[in-house]
């Protein structure tokens, strides 16, 4: 395929439980890295175990890879699949107006939510075997159901008019995602840290950050080297490697 990035794997399945628990059962048997798409997934997942609704006509994939890094490299790929994500969603529409990356791993449009990131390793005896990427965009709905105090979600078709069929989008996103994946390989987390506080929602501005021990309200100052989110607060300078985000 002329618009498909050379070395990865294309793998469409009309329904599977979720994309991730596919890329555990295939990732220590592959090659090479590889793209699966569930046009239907029956048990989906998002972070920390949540269920992640999925309608008809969204977008469900997780790109899997065998990798040998270290854990906290392999980690700041979720920084290189927002990037690509936000370009995949540009092309698209031919605009990037209203997009930005909110920490960790969400992509926002016209401030709510279109698209989350899932990483998952496995691998026996602290061996990483492989690594995956799960993604979900709303490409034409909303889920049914929101955590309470989230980003409120909408959906590519809503928002934009776009139409956009998931084998379609998968196309930009391998692509998008290919030329992040170059550059930092290349050049490290440098480059892809600066673009994406170029695309940052909420940068030098108040926010909260739930961690499983705390609530943390300060000023988003940057994301330093390692991937942290760094807050300014009464207390001083925090740097939080895990948390989720209000505004």
């Amino acid at each position: 395929m002329s618009d498909w990035p050379e070395g990865y794997g294309r793998r469409v399945l009309a329904e599977v439980d979720s994309t991730m628990a596919e890329a555990a059962r295939i990732g220590p048997t592959l090659a090479g890295p590889e793209w699966i798409l569930g046009l239907r997934q029956t048990a989906g997942r998002g972070r920390r175990g949540r269920a992640w609704t999925d309608p008809q006509g969204n977008f469900a994939a997780t790109l899997v890879m065998r990798l040998d890094e270290p854990p906290a490299r392999m980690a700041l790929r979720s920084f290189v699949a927002s990037l690509a994500l936000y370009d995949a969603v540009a092309q698209a529409t031919g605009r990037a107006d209203g997009l930005s990356l909110k920490w960790p791993n969400d992509v926002l449009l016209n401030g709510g939510k279109l698209a989350g990131i899932l990483l998952e390793s496995a691998g026996p005896a602290g061996r990483v075997a492989h690594f995956a990427i799960g993604i979900g965009v709303n490409l034409r709905e909303v889920p049914g159901t929101v955590e309470e105090g989230a980003v409120r979600p909408v959906a590519l078709m809503q928002e934009t008019g776009v139409e956009i069929a998931p084998e379609a989008f998968l196309d930009l996103l391998a692509l998008a995602y290919d030329a992040w994946e170059r550059r930092f390989r290349a050049y490290g987390f440098g480059p892809i840290r600066e673009a994406w506080l170029g695309r940052a929602a909420r940068l030098g501005e108040e926010i909260i950050a739930r961690t499983a021990r705390e609530e943390l309200q300060g000023t988003f100052q940057t994301v330093d080297e390692e991937g942290n989110l760094v807050l300014s607060t009464p207390k001083g300078r925090r740097a939080i490697a895990a948390a989720d985000i209000f505004f």
